[in-house]
């Protein structure tokens, strides 16, 4: 199996959890899941900040017994209960992973239920705050939702924009168009 295809797996596993997630969020209607998110965060970064913490947790020899131990003893007084829960039911089910996936689907699935998406902008030079306003709104305008962008500047497109959108990517820039002239002189 390529690596695509097992990134494309882990990311169907962790798009299942985060919407299982959100729909236990959305059974109890007075949870916040901007602080479910924060828990998952909280978590991921307590995780992460701890190499051996980390290894232990996806380790196949350490038992689920003892990583729950472990689960227990660092995060259950801290977590609000349903968080704490599915961390267990994660750990059950040999999740643990993939925590910081999940994070992210879960964030996704937030944004998509209150109507943002997040693009990510290239262009070869430093926009100014106009300019980012300006197709900030466009884009707004375009897809109706919120629109929070990433800017990034890279000076090989040579000019125009490049748009990432949900994996989407939206290629303006001069360098594409170069390319497609001379694929299409190639052709004759």
């Amino acid at each position: 199996m390529g690596s695509s295809a097992k990134l494309k797996g882990s990311e169907l596993i962790a798009k299942r959890w985060a919407k299982a997630l959100i729909d236990l969020a959305d059974e109890d209607g007075g949870i916040s899941k901007e602080e479910i998110l924060a828990e998952l965060k909280d978590i991921n970064n307590n995780i992460s900040s701890s190499k051996e913490l980390a290894d232990m947790l996806v380790n196949p020899v350490v038992s689920q017994e003892e990583k729950q131990a472990v689960l227990v003893r660092l995060f259950q007084s801290r977590l609000m209960p349903i968080v704490f829960k599915f961390l267990t039911v994660v750990n059950s089910k040999n999740r643990l992973g993939y925590l910081e996936p999940i994070a992210q689907e879960f964030q996704k699935e937030l944004e998509n239920s209150k109507n943002i998406i997040r693009v990510s902008v290239t262009s070869a030079i430093e926009l100014d705050d106009g300019k980012k306003d300006y197709i900030r709104s466009k884009l707004e305008e375009k897809l109706k939702k919120e629109v929070l962008t990433t800017w990034v500047i890279d000076s090989n497109i040579i000019g125009g924009l490049i748009f990432n959108i949900n994996e989407t990517i939206v290629d303006n820039s001069i360098r594409h168009r170069l390319d497609n002239i001379g694929k299409q002189i190639i052709k004759g």
